[in-house]
């Protein structure tokens, strides 16, 4: 609900002022110790990523309720944000977006660790469970560049808007594809997002679809096995349905009287 999402707008919002905040039974102010502060904006943008990571990516339509709230909060307290990017990056470094390479002297194990897999005991996660987790996150950043928090301060820019996603976009069509990876990012990138840049960027979105569509597909098929063609049927249908009706489907997006709930 609309209320819930202001309530705990609050809470962050006054805990980060400085001012004192009732949690599980007892008083806390970040002015209690020197550090803090910066506890709390590491300890809460490193949150917001793992909503991401984990609620994001079982829950699509969750990532706007969560990218609304940071995104007022990044609005009020800037720190907060570069360091949600940091995190966000080392987790998922295709939110930069980025392919490492591997280096000579480097562990397959850190090598996976630099790819965004989870390493437990020389286990490396599934595939699946990576692919979802990596959706999750973008799903998220997303809906991040798209929405302001309703109640703030409407004349200052947004603190990292629109025209991040469009640069993300534009470096992602110049990067090789990656069977599995590619597919999947741009499929959930432009279903989140999509919407709010073909307003802002008209004709020159449009082209960039055609070129997804004419120029970059094949170039993923390429790469990919006859095994991992699921996510790239979804994109290829996505990208022609959109081109076909000359409109991305909105989605997700908190309607004015979600916040009257």
């Amino acid at each position: 609900a609309g209320s819930k999402l202001r309530e705990v707008f609050d809470k962050l919002n006054n805990l980060l002022s400085g001012k004192p905040v009732q949690t599980e039974g007892q008083t806390v102010a970040v002015t209690q110790h020197p550090q803090g502060l910066e506890f709390v904006c590491y300890k809460l943008a490193e949150k917001f990523v793992r909503h991401g990571e984990g609620e994001v990516s079982f829950h699509h339509d969750s990532a706007f309720p969560i990218a609304v709230v940071l995104s007022g909060i990044w609005e009020l307290h800037p720190r907060v944000g570069d360091i949600f990017l940091a995190h966000l990056h080392k987790k998922c470094p295709y939110s930069v977006p980025f392919y490492p390479a591997r280096k000579e002297g480097t562990s397959v194990e850190e090598y996976q660790r630099m790819l965004g897999y989870e390493v437990h005991d020389s286990k490396v996660e599934e595939q699946d469970h990576f692919l979802k987790r990596m959706s999750g996150m973008i799903r998220l950043y997303a809906a991040i560049i798209q929405l302001r928090w309703p109640y703030g301060n409407k004349q200052g820019a947004h603190p990292h808007g629109l025209s991040y996603g469009w640069r993300w976009l534009a470096q992602m069509l110049n990067l090789e594809p990656l069977a599995d990876v590619t597919a999947m990012l741009l499929l959930d990138f432009l279903e989140v997002c999509g919407n709010a840049l073909m307003k802002q960027y008209g004709i020159q979105f449009w082209k960039t679809m055609f070129f997804i569509q004419k120029y970059y597909i094949p170039r993923i098929e390429a790469v990919t096995s006859s095994g991992q063609m699921g996510c790239l049927s979804r994109l290829k249908n996505f990208v022609q349905k959109c081109l076909q009706a000359e409109e991305v489907p909105a989605k997700g997006i908190l309607t004015a009287s979600f916040w009257r709930t």
